[in-house]
């Protein structure tokens, strides 16, 4: 670990891991010609850091091992080798593709600004200017400081801290089955999502075609300029130099390369013009900016890009599908927007999907052309875009039917018998509709109750629960952040020590820096406000955990007069008399707000004394600030997956993929064949889910175990020693 020696512990973990398990790596893409990334020390000892912080769907990179037996994740880097790996990918996509020179890792961009953070600007000091200019800086992809190497967090302090399942209500089973070990996430790779349309349809890359169209221009416009030339235009276009326009000799002076060269610079180069001039007999195209910042600042925003250039018959949005490898979806639309040079607002999905996974999902984006994208094929590794079509009207959060998972247990220790009563029990009776441990946080400090205090309107405590230190694992930069605010109070000396200033860390300094620290409320404001509501949505989800766990140990699987169900979108009471007419499955519980109804049994009274222990009201759940006001929501108790089917398979090497891919198929790979014997037995699974609901949870019914990084670290420790 850089800055320290490593303790005698992590050296003998290192030396254990790597003597049981060999290193894995990452299948590649058809497409990838540059270094691959090695991974940190294989085995057991990489297997949880950063592994939670993913949403809804996803499921942790964890070994769900019973009693002595490993955790391993063979795939996981570092965040120093992480960092080091953005680099090499960087160097080598800048080599292949010039213009792109100032491409810096998106890590640090994932949510445009909010209205209120654009009109804070006016009128601020000029310490508030110098910070917003450092933003301005971090979002156009200028910096170098957020690729500094950050120490790695040891295995040995990752294992004191973080939550269990049981410290966020997570505590029953439904099935009477035995458990049973086996690891998932062994590699990234056996784990795939498949997002589910809202026609129902499962979302699959099998088409990589461009649509044929006659406005479009050449393939050429992709290769006539120059790697200088694109170099030039592209500060000409950010306005880095003091030049107001570009001109480039036609060397072969032609009108069809001429009309290329305009074509090149107009698409490649939004908000530049182009005319053609003779100079000393020769012939140029000049491009400059036709009406200055402000026509680039119009042309890069999402109401009107490239509006000039754009067939009025065309749908303005060209949806297409993307098959990612280990990356999550802000990601993955930031790296896009970069090399397209556009706005990431300018894309639309209906859901964001898993980091640590393959996951295939639909993507719409306003006027760029199924060409442009296509071209991206050869020059981004662990991407693939195709089954193009224009639409006229862009793709909603929320509007996914689902999403259907195929999952890899590996090395399990289950017998056949146990396995099938397993999954017999999955298909036919579901599993806890939890919320996954991935809601409430990596840190010692869970978000719930970061929620719970904006709840409480103590702002004061929201600042010190989101920036004093925490023990566990965190990014260094982060660390030496949390250490300078609780030295100074001082927010523009914390907010110097981040090199990425759009987390929510950041986020708030820079409104306490504009605000004071007597205005917290507007402060936190700055935060977008989606990440703001995560906080209280977590607290939400913590009582509904509770409170489903209780319901379950006072009354069991069967509905009970008092329950609440669905009818169209109303809750209704289940009587006495109607109650043989609902099965578990019909049963919902409210997340608390004010605009909801509790169960008429002993559950109601558990909500109420759960809230009035954490001061608040439950017949009051309107917030003095309207955006923090709980309507609240009802919710499943109990989730059947749909078109569940598995196998047991046979393998000896542990590297070698046990299903075949989207990119597998397009490229005409035979389907893995399994021997009757081998060393090691997996368990492959695929299943169906609705929206917003956890993968993890469901697995976590198959093997009976704790999803909780604390857990399983646990288990690892006990093992190695």
């Amino acid at each position: 670990m850089p800055g320290r020696p490593r303790s005698w512990f992590f050296r003998v973990a290192l030396v254990a891991a790597a003597l049981l398990r060999p290193e894995q790596r990452a299948r590649p893409l058809a497409a990838r010609h540059g270094p691959r990334p090695r991974s940190q020390a294989p085995g057991s000892l990489k297997c949880f850091l950063g592994a939670l912080n993913m949403e809804m769907t996803e499921v942790t990179g964890v070994s769900l091992k019973r009693g002595s037996v490993a955790v391993e994740d063979n795939d996981r880097v570092a965040p120093a080798e992480e960092a080091k790996r953005q680099k090499i990918l960087d160097h080598c996509l800048t080599k292949s593709q010039s213009e792109l020179e100032h491409v810096s890792p998106p890590s640090g961009v994932s949510v445009p600004e909010p209205p209120e953070a654009v009109s804070a600007r006016e009128g601020t000091k000029n310490s508030d200017v110098q910070l917003e200019e450092e933003e301005e800086e971090e979002e156009d992809g200028l910096s170098e400081e957020g690729e500094e190497e950050e120490e790695a967090e040891s295995f040995a302090d990752m294992m004191k801290h973080g939550l269990t399942e049981l410290d966020v209500g997570i505590t029953k089973f439904v099935s009477s089955h035995q458990g049973f070990s086996g690891i998932l996430k062994e590699r990234y790779s056996d784990f795939v999502v498949h997002e589910i349309g809202k026609d129902g349809r499962i979302s699959h890359l099998d088409d990589l075609s461009v649509p044929v169209d006659e406005e479009d221009p050449s393939e050429d416009v992709f290769t006539v300029l120059t790697a200088e030339e694109k170099q030039r235009l592209e500060e000409l276009q950010l306005f880095k130099n003091k030049e107001t326009s570009v001109a480039i000799e036609v060397i072969e002076d032609t009108k069809e390369k001429r009309t290329i060269i305009h074509q090149a610079i107009k698409s490649l180069f939004p908000g530049l013009e182009t005319k053609t001039e003779d100079r000393e007999g020769k012939k140029y195209i000049v491009a400059y900016h036709a009406a200055g910042k402000k026509a680039l600042a119009k042309v890069r925003t999402a109401a009107d890009p490239r509006k000039h250039s754009w067939p009025k018959s065309r749908g303005s949005y060209c949806h297409f599908v993307l098959y990612k490898e280990n990356k999550d979806t802000m990601d993955a639309i930031n790296v896009l927007s970069k090399y397209l040079r556009v706005k990431p607002n300018i894309f639309s999905y209906m859901g964001t999907k898993d980091k640590r996974a393959i996951t295939v999902q639909e993507i719409a984006v306003l006027k760029i052309t199924a060409q442009r994208l296509a071209h991206l094929n050869k020059c981004l590794m662990n991407f693939k875009l195709g089954n193009f079509s224009y639409q006229k009207n862009p793709l909603k959060l929320g509007e996914l039917q689902g999403n259907h998972f195929t999952v890899v247990l590996r090395n399990i220790t289950g017998t056949d018998e146990q396995v099938q009563q397993a999954m017999n029990s999955l298909k036919e009776i579901g599993f806890i509709n939890y919320y996954g441990m991935q809601r409430f946080g990596t840190t010692a400090v869970p978000t719930y109750q970061v929620g719970r205090a904006i709840l409480q309107n103590s702002w004061t405590e929201v600042m010190d629960l989101i920036l004093k230190p925490r023990s566990g694992a965190e990014k260094g930069y982060l660390v030496k952040c949390r250490e300078e605010w609780a030295k100074t109070k001082d927010p523009a000396a914390a907010l110097r020590k981040l090199p990425v200033k759009r987390c929510v860390e950041g986020q708030l300094l820079r409104g306490l820096s504009k605000y004071g620290m007597k205005n917290i409320v507007s402060a936190f404001g700055i935060i977008p406000r989606n990440n703001r509501l995560m906080y209280i949505h977590s607290y939400q989800s913590y009582v509904w955990n509770n409170m489903v766990s209780k319901r379950i140990e006072e009354y069991g699987l069967r509905p009970v007069p008092g329950d609440l169900v669905l009818k169209g979108a109303t809750a209704t009471y289940v009587d006495e008399e109607d109650v043989n007419n609902y099965s578990i499955h019909d049963v919902v519980m409210p997340l608390p707000g004010f605009d909801v109804i509790y169960p008429k049994h002993k559950i109601s009274e558990a909500y109420r004394e759960m809230l009035t222990a954490d001061n608040l009201d439950i017949d009051n759940m309107r917030h003095k600030i309207r955006d923090y006001s709980l309507s609240g929501a009802y919710r499943k108790i109990i989730i059947r997956p749909q078109n569940v089917s598995w196998e047991v398979v046979a393998y000896d090497d542990p590297k070698i993929p046990l299903f075949n891919t989207d990119v597998d198929n397009l490229e005409g790979k035979p389907p893995p064949v399994f021997a009757s014997e081998g060393k090691y037995r997996a368990l492959k699974m695929d299943f169906s889910l609705p929206p917003s609901t956890y993968a993890t949870m469901a697995i976590r019914e198959v093997l009976k175990m704790d999803t909780s990084i604390k857990n399983q670290t646990q288990l690892n420790t006990t093992w190695l020693r």
